[in-house]
């Protein structure tokens, strides 16, 4: 994200995060050290304790006084780490490792064996391998400090024995970083303003070169290279030099351009003459076909209706066609309708007829048809007059329309060539390279991809029909606002 901003904001905000990063690493290990340091001041304060229960139970372990003991306990173990919280506990073992007397009898039974093998845990040593004071440590971080008590004449006599939990050394996060987030804060505050003056001085030579180039197509380039700025600076002067020469290249290209477009508008004007006269002269042989079956049985009344009907339709087609050429133009389209299934088959008819080709159509509709008329009579058309050329001599075509809640569907297959997927891809390529509004097959697949649909060949040897060489499927959404996946 921070990329995307100007570099005005970038320095400023990077010089930012900077400080911010060094402040919180200060922070952390200042907070480690301080924790250590206070680990070992606990520790200090708990050998001090067990230096002063030492001392005060010698006599009292000579005379076995138990009660004595317990009140000094009772009153010495006020002065461990986080005893009134009762993570710390005293006791004073006899030579033997067991409770002799305990600051908190409930943890600590009178008698218990809390050395050497017999205790607890198993995991202090037993009372004859200590030798001196020893501390252990526990994989919780809790310690357990345990201190021989001998006689005068060295002689031991018993032991004292501190607990203390994992929570007693637990350091105060939050006072500990507290100054050193004060004084981040007061860094960026300092260091922010300070950056942004910074920034906006060292990027104002290359804000002005950004801006120069935005207008770079859109303006002279000669008033352009006047007021390209000029610095002493190197990096940004090869900047200014390369934007230069880029005015320079612009200017010839523009005159190259001018030339080119003279010449692309006699191309495109043939180009468009060829996209009317295919995608016009499609339905026109039908329709002169239908006026011919109506000069020869007009007498009749349902052959007449039928036949205007078609020509109506086959007319409004074509005016469809030729608006759509116009972008200023917009006509209302209606929706697909089964019967022009059999409109687009009579009109391929003569074609089919002086090829020998037997044509059959058939519509299944288990659902509304929402999707316009004109674009898929198009691609019906399209797909029909292409099917008959290649089915050949005596073959056979077989269309259908099928539609669901969800799509709408037209397969063509025949009997001649096969097409595989390849062998359409090359044939879509080609197609490509004429007209914008495309010929043939390559129509049928824009009108697909426009409407959010596919075109494609299917595979024989699965979900053809059987004996076809070829089966082709178009298929579109069946939903009325088809302009919204146009869109997209």
């Amino acid at each position: 994200m921070l990329a995307r901003l100007p570099y005005r904001i970038q320095i400023p905000l990077g010089l930012s995060v900077a400080v911010v990063i060094a402040a919180l690493l200060v922070t952390v290990v200042s907070a480690r050290i301080s924790a250590r340091v206070a680990r070992q001041d606990t520790l200090a304060t708990v050998d001090r304790a067990v230096v002063l229960l030492g001392a005060q139970a010698r006599p009292l372990l000579a005379a076995e006084d138990t009660w004595r003991v317990f009140a000094l306990l009772r009153n010495t173990a006020a002065l461990l780490p986080a005893a009134e919280g009762g993570h710390s506990r005293a006791a004073i073992l006899d030579a033997e490792g067991r409770v002799f007397a305990a600051s908190e009898p409930r943890r600590l039974e009178t008698g218990r064996a809390l050395l050497g093998p017999a205790s607890a845990t198993g995991a202090l040593p037993r009372a004859a391998d200590i030798a001196e004071r020893r501390l252990v440590a526990r994989a919780d971080d809790a310690v357990t400090l345990i201190d021989p008590i001998r006689s005068e004449d060295g002689q031991l006599q018993g032991f004292v024995y501190v607990e203390v939990d994992a929570p007693a050394f637990a350091p105060d996060w939050a006072a500990l970083s507290q100054p050193a987030l004060i004084g981040a804060v007061l860094a960026v505050g300092l260091l922010v303003p300070a950056g942004w003056l910074i920034g906006r001085r060292m990027t104002r030579p290359v804000a002005s070169i950004a801006q120069l180039i935005e207008r770079i197509g859109s303006e002279d380039p000669v008033v352009l290279h006047a007021q390209l700025p000029r610095t002493a600076d190197p990096e940004l002067g090869r900047i200014s030099d390369a934007v230069d020469r880029l005015i320079g290249e612009m200017q010839v290209r523009q005159q190259a351009e001018q030339r080119a477009i003279s010449a692309e508008r006699m191309a495109a004007v043939g180009r468009l003459t060829a996209a009317v006269a295919h995608e016009i002269n499609n339905p026109l042989g039908g329709l002169l076909n239908a006026t011919q079956t109506l000069r020869l049985h007009g007498a009749t009344e349902s052959i007449r209706l039928q036949t205007v009907s078609l020509l109506e339709r086959g007319l409004q087609q074509i005016r469809t066609t030729v608006a759509a050429l116009v972008p200023q133009v917009r006509i209302e389209d209606r929706p697909l309708e089964v019967n022009d299934l059999a409109d687009v088959a009579t009109l391929v008819l003569p074609v089919a007829a002086r090829s020998g080709v037997e044509l059959r159509s058939h519509a299944d509709a288990s659902a509304p048809l929402l999707v316009p008329s004109a674009v898929v009579r198009q691609v019906m058309l399209n797909l029909l007059i292409n099917a008959v050329k290649a089915a050949g001599e005596q073959g056979w075509v077989n269309a259908l329309l099928a539609a669901d809640a969800e799509s709408v569907r037209f397969s063509v297959s025949n009997s001649g060539e096969r097409l595989d997927a390849a062998a359409l891809e090359r044939t879509l390529a080609h197609e490509s390279g004429n007209d914008p509004r495309g010929f043939g097959l390559w129509v049928c697949r824009e009108v697909a991809n426009q409407y959010g649909g596919g075109f494609s060949v299917l595979d024989t040897d699965h979900e053809a029909e059987a004996g076809a060489a070829t089966h082709l499927m178009f298929w579109i959404p069946n939903r009325e606002r088809h302009e919204i996946a146009a869109a997209d």
